[in-house]
């Protein structure tokens, strides 16, 4: 049986700017040699001509956010309660909380490419897009938004990049059953400078954030800082990403990855 794996992760690393240089995470490298002294004090009577040449362990150092490098958002991360409009808002999920089965599911690709950075795109945009790829939107499918940042990934624009998805195209897929999106931007929004601008042009506060506060009314996760979308098809694959289980967490970190396997299509939904 022949199975193929996408990675759809970004690196976690020091030199290549991913975030706002305030959040950027910051690693610190530590050789074998450096921590030869970590294990002569939890072996107490070794030496260092004990370790094969002197070398106990590689080790790193992370200072991070749980939303550095590709990662899930929780529906706590947007809001404190979720699922009004379901009739039951109730407090929002941590990342502990969020079902597993909502992380591996067969994956959709919306080709937003051709958007220019900031621009909000809408239901009928995703509704358009869905026709011309042919795809009937199923309950849990997760749905990956390939925007023009993937391009601009390592350089000094990225932040800035892209489209982002707005509350009525964000509710379009909640509102049949979809409950975990990815990106390949910043933010699942448009970028918080043209927002900025937006919002001082036509002083409509309600565009702050809409996206993400969609789950104030539906609770669901999307992925952001995802990578290589550009060289899936429009689906035929599944998407895993399981997120560290950060207790009570907005977010955890993941291995996000498409696997393309004629057995896992065939299976019943």
């Amino acid at each position: 049986m022949s199975r193929r794996f996408v990675d759809l992760s970004i690196f976690l690393e020091n030199d290549v700017l991913s975030d706002p240089p305030p959040l950027a995470p910051k690693i610190t490298y530590m050789t074998h040699k450096d921590t030869l002294h970590e294990f002569l004090d939890m072996i107490p009577g070794t030496v260092a001509e004990d370790y094969p040449d002197g070398e106990a362990a590689a080790a790193e150092w992370v200072t991070l956010t749980t939303h550095s490098g590709t990662h899930l958002d929780a529906p706590w991360h947007f809001h404190s309660t979720q699922d009004a409009a379901l009739g039951e808002c109730k407090p929002s999920w941590t990342i502990d909380q969020v079902p597993l089965e909502w992380c591996f599911q067969p994956g959709v690709k919306l080709d937003f490419r051709h958007f220019p950075d900031g621009y909000v795109a809408t239901a009928q945009d995703v509704a358009d897009e869905l026709e011309r790829i042919g795809h009937v939107l199923q309950p849990l499918d997760i749905v990956l938004v390939n925007t023009r940042a993937g391009e601009r990934y390592g350089q000094g624009d990225y932040v800035q990049s892209g489209c982002g998805m707005g509350r009525e195209a964000t509710m379009y897929l909640l509102e049949r059953g979809v409950r975990l999106t990815g990106i390949d931007a910043w933010s699942w929004d448009a970028p918080f400078s043209h927002t900025a601008r937006k919002v001082a042009q036509t002083g409509d506060k309600s565009l702050i954030w809409e996206g993400h506060k969609a789950g104030r009314d539906i609770g669901y996760c999307h992925l952001e800082k995802l990578h290589n979308l550009e060289s899936l098809p429009p689906d035929g694959f599944f998407v895993s990403c399981f997120p560290h289980k950060v207790r009570g967490g907005s977010a955890g970190w993941t291995r996000a990855v498409a696997i393309f396997d004629d057995a896992l299509m065939a299976l019943p939904r």
